[in-house]
């Protein structure tokens, strides 16, 4: 069973849609038993990095997710949920993120011609060999909704990169913990082909 953790978040309903379509058992759940049980699990989110933080601490949900992290259940973060695994946000200055893993949440620096929230298709560049790309070609491109990315202290974890008027870590891999900016399950076809190799892990 796949475990899609419910936190007050949203769209988590486009992910359990692409999961079924996968022929997946899916779960929506906030229940720490079920969500410790499940064979994998995914933190999506749309949002706000201060309030998913407060509503994952006051559901009792932060130290799961370590466990998860730590037991070596593939873990997938989905956009805010991306963000959420990493220490620090400038859209919430003093609210520690879960930080699984090393880095920082940096606000989209304003330029011209360009909108923010970066909202739209922008192509990958892949690097590191990420598993969640295999067979997934070079440039492809991914449905983004953000207004803040991420950098990871450590380059070796990142596996897919894009532009938008900065360099931004697309999505990354440490062990059993995979994360992307992007929506795969609003990604068509590519997206379809990430999500399954993640199921397929």
């Amino acid at each position: 069973m796949i475990a899609v953790i419910d936190y007050d978040a949203g769209n988590i309903r486009s992910v359990e849609k692409a999961l079924m379509y996968l022929d997946q058992d899916v779960k929506i759940t906030g229940d720490p038993e079920e969500i410790l049980n499940a064979d994998k699990v995914i933190l999506p989110g749309v949002g706000a990095f201060g309030d998913a933080m407060e509503h994952i601490r006051a559901r009792g949900l932060e130290q799961v997710i370590r466990c998860v992290a730590e037991q070596g259940t593939p873990f997938l973060g989905i956009c805010l949920g991306l963000q959420l695994l990493f220490e620090r946000s400038d859209e919430a200055p003093g609210v520690k993120g879960l930080g699984i893993l090393k880095g920082d949440i940096l606000k989209i620096p304003a330029a011209e011609g360009l909108k923010i929230p970066h909202m739209g298709w922008n192509s990958l560049h892949l690097q590191n060999d990420g598993r969640l790309f295999y067979g997934v070609p070079e440039q492809s491109y991914v449905y983004f909704v953000h207004s803040f990315y991420l950098k990871a202290a450590d380059e070796k974890i990142v596996k897919a990169s894009t532009e938008y008027g900065v360099h931004i870590h697309a999505s990354v891999e440490q062990g059993n913990v995979f994360a992307c900016q992007f929506h795969p399950e609003k990604s068509g076809d590519i997206g379809l082909r990430i999500l399954k190799n993640f199921v397929e892990l």
